[in-house]
């Protein structure tokens, strides 16, 4: 893989310097065929005021040049912004918005502009949430964007790096507290969301009862929705309801149910509502994640969209960013 500093190079020395893909072979050492591809490579979009980014990047000492390193939507002035609003308008008029608010909201949340940028094909994913709740970013993506045909439900899956293991958990930002129906759809999606990254999901549905000692309605849906999971997902490995220490340890789960159907550590983790999803997420990772952590990454959007919290790091950031690349190729 070719460095970011040898991409941007690539580019001054084909747009700026006017060489040719022959001198510039030449000059890098790379073959012409390397050189003509990377010239095509999309580059990253931001969104906000020029000036603003120019600055922010002179500031910390980056070697970015827009149009060269990316693109710009200026959030005051971009030709596109009649028919930005004027779709957007369409879209919701039934839903409260009148032109008068399509116009307004149009210039001032970033998110939504993502999201018809997204929607027109001007980009093939979307990053957001640096700022403010899941809940308002998701409204916008909700609106333009939707779910994927055939999902009823958006989550949103957390991934732990953790020693000797990896854990994702579901669902940590979206739902507060998901019907059986909701926790199987949610189930799937993050298995095959795992599946994509090459790792074989291995489900445990998380309680604070194990293998029906306790009859609480929290309890009961966990069952349940095991049930739905056996009838509408067969491939998918899966087990519960059990404890949390029962789902990470397989060998202290087979002593207690020889029969499981999920061999192993549980890699997938399901519980009951977000606030146990949440907190023991929280909690794993300032403990022992070492800070190292995937996502969120949102489940169910009809096209590659993630929303990340304000807590992300750039190393996050980044991560995601190439997680959502990953996923656009995988859809093309």
């Amino acid at each position: 893989m070719i460095p970011m500093e040898m991409m941007g190079k690539i580019r001054r020395m084909h747009l700026r310097d006017k060489l040719s893909l022959s001198e510039i072979a030449r000059r890098t050492g790379l073959s012409r065929n390397t050189v003509k591809k990377w010239l095509k490579e999309p580059k990253a979009t931001l969104i906000g005021r020029p000036k603003i980014i120019a600055q922010r990047i002179e500031k910390f000492g980056l070697c970015l040049e827009e149009e060269l390193d990316y693109d710009v939507v200026n959030v005051e002035h971009d030709h596109r912004y009649r028919d930005f609003w004027q779709t957007y308008h369409r879209m919701a008029e039934r839903q409260g918005i009148t032109a008068q608010m399509a116009k307004i909201e149009m210039r001032r949340r970033l998110t939504l502009i993502g999201g018809m940028l997204l929607h027109k094909g001007d980009v093939d994913g979307l990053i957001c949430g640096t700022w403010g709740t899941t809940a308002m970013h998701l409204h916008y993506i909700d609106q333009v964007i939707g779910k994927r045909a055939g999902v009823c439900t958006y989550a949103c899956m957390n991934g732990l790096m953790l020693p000797g293991r990896q854990v994702f958990l579901v669902d940590t930002h979206v739902n507060y507290d998901p019907t059986t129906t909701q926790l199987a759809e949610i189930t799937v999606m993050a298995a095959e969301e795992m599946m994509r990254f090459g790792l074989k999901p291995k489900a445990a549905l998380l309680s604070h009862s194990n293998f029906g000692s306790s009859n609480q309605p929290s309890a009961v849906k966990m069952r349940q929705t095991l049930d739905l999971l056996r009838q509408q997902a067969p491939w998918l490995e899966v087990d519960g309801e059990m404890h949390g220490d029962v789902a990470l340890d397989g060998t202290a789960r087979s002593a207690i149910m020889p029969n499981s159907t999920l061999a192993g550590d549980a890699n997938l983790l399901v519980l009951p509502n977000i606030d146990a999803t949440n907190i023991a997420y929280s909690l794993i990772k300032t403990a022992a994640g070492g800070g190292i952590t995937i996502g969120p990454v949102l489940l169910g959007a009809a096209r590659p969209t993630h929303i990340l919290t304000p807590s992300a790091t750039v190393r996050r950031i980044v991560n995601m960013t190439a997680l959502t690349v990953a996923e656009i190729q995988s859809d093309k």
